[in-house]
């Protein structure tokens, strides 16, 4: 039985790969925050379906000697790398624990796999802010960076360390550029999250009204169960590489504003108004991925489409709330 670990399991990502690698027939480890198993009923809400056929650890990635200690004690076959600070308007607010969590535990996570499993594959999970306002669309492996925020460059550099430690050390490690992936165990924090709750909060009374910033921000939105795939397919090669994964479709802010009041049988431009204390410093106007790569040597495809991921979400909400 192949064994997996899995930093940042308590996510959106982590609690998807969680369940796809438990059907693969994984056993499947977790690092997580002491808090966390603390107020495991909260906490791990996302792992609630999975949570007694997994192993967790508490560890830190502002710790190397704990996350040394979990790595070791796992002794993993396959790591994902899923832990970070995500949240891109945050990394603006406090930039230096940005880096210290996105860069440092990174360093700290290929370092204690190469002194106590240097044969285990690891997973880096990179992003779409890589790119910032990319020269081209759509964007490749071989687009040049041009991150436009703290969290942008933090990836970057966790990217570069990635690809060093496979070309010095001779690790395995792939990276995943994953544009930007959805579901109804996204943050509230996110904007599209933020959008089917209000959705939901709007239809039962609880809310009047949403804040938006950029309304014409184009993304390339997909399934984060779809993408999860890709990472998993990425770390079954012969040889370690980096992909690009996303649908090579761009809609805007407004678009998915439209489908999901739509959903609920409301127009959006009676509940959403634009607010300047919600856009960024620097901001990414267009991101589009070109997932050729990933179709041609993975064989992966999203299964989603953006109409059904923005019904999924929305109909989430409203039955919670309900």
């Amino acid at each position: 039985m192949p064994r997996a670990l899995i930093t940042g399991i308590t996510g959106q990502d982590g609690s998807y790969l969680a369940e796809e690698l438990l059907e693969r027939g994984y056993e499947v480890h977790g690092l997580v925050r002491r808090v966390a198993l603390e107020d495991s009923r909260h906490r791990l809400a996302r792992l609630h379906g999975c949570l007694d056929r997994l192993t967790l650890h508490a560890a830190s990635l502002e710790s190397f000697a704990s996350l040394y200690k979990a790595i070791e004690t796992v002794a993993p076959d396959e790591l994902y790398h899923l832990a970070a600070q995500s949240f891109v308007s945050y990394s603006f607010e406090d930039a230096f624990s940005t880096f210290q969590t996105n860069i440092d535990g990174t360093h700290f996570v290929l370092e204690a796999v190469r002194q106590t499993h240097p044969q285990c594959r690891v997973y880096f999970a990179g992003s779409s802010e890589m790119f910032g306002n990319a020269a081209e669309s759509p964007q490749s492996e071989t687009t040049r960076f041009s991150p436009r925020s703290p969290y942008g460059i933090s990836k970057v550099t966790g990217y570069e360390l990635a690809r060093n430690y496979r070309e010095a050390y001779g690790m395995f490690v792939s990276s995943g550029i994953l544009f930007n992936h959805e579901s109804p165990r996204r943050g509230f924090e996110f904007v599209t999250r933020k959008i089917s709750s209000h959705v939901a909060g709007i239809v039962h009374g609880r809310t009047k009204e949403l804040r938006l910033g950029n309304l014409d921000a184009q993304r390339d939105w997909g399934f984060a169960g779809d993408y999860v795939q890709a990472m998993w397919l990425m770390l079954q090669q012969s040889e370690p590489r980096d992909y690009v994964v996303a649908t090579g479709e761009t809609h805007t802010v407004r678009e998915f504003c439209e489908l999901a009041f739509a959903r609920a049988n409301l127009n959006w431009e009676d509940y959403v108004t634009t607010d300047p204390n919600f856009y960024r410093p620097a901001e990414v106007h267009t991101l589009l991925g070109d997932a050729r790569k990933a179709r041609e040597e993975l064989g992966w495809a999203p299964r989603v489409t953006f109409q059904e991921l923005v019904d999924m979400m929305v109909d989430h909400d409203l039955e919670a709330m309900e």
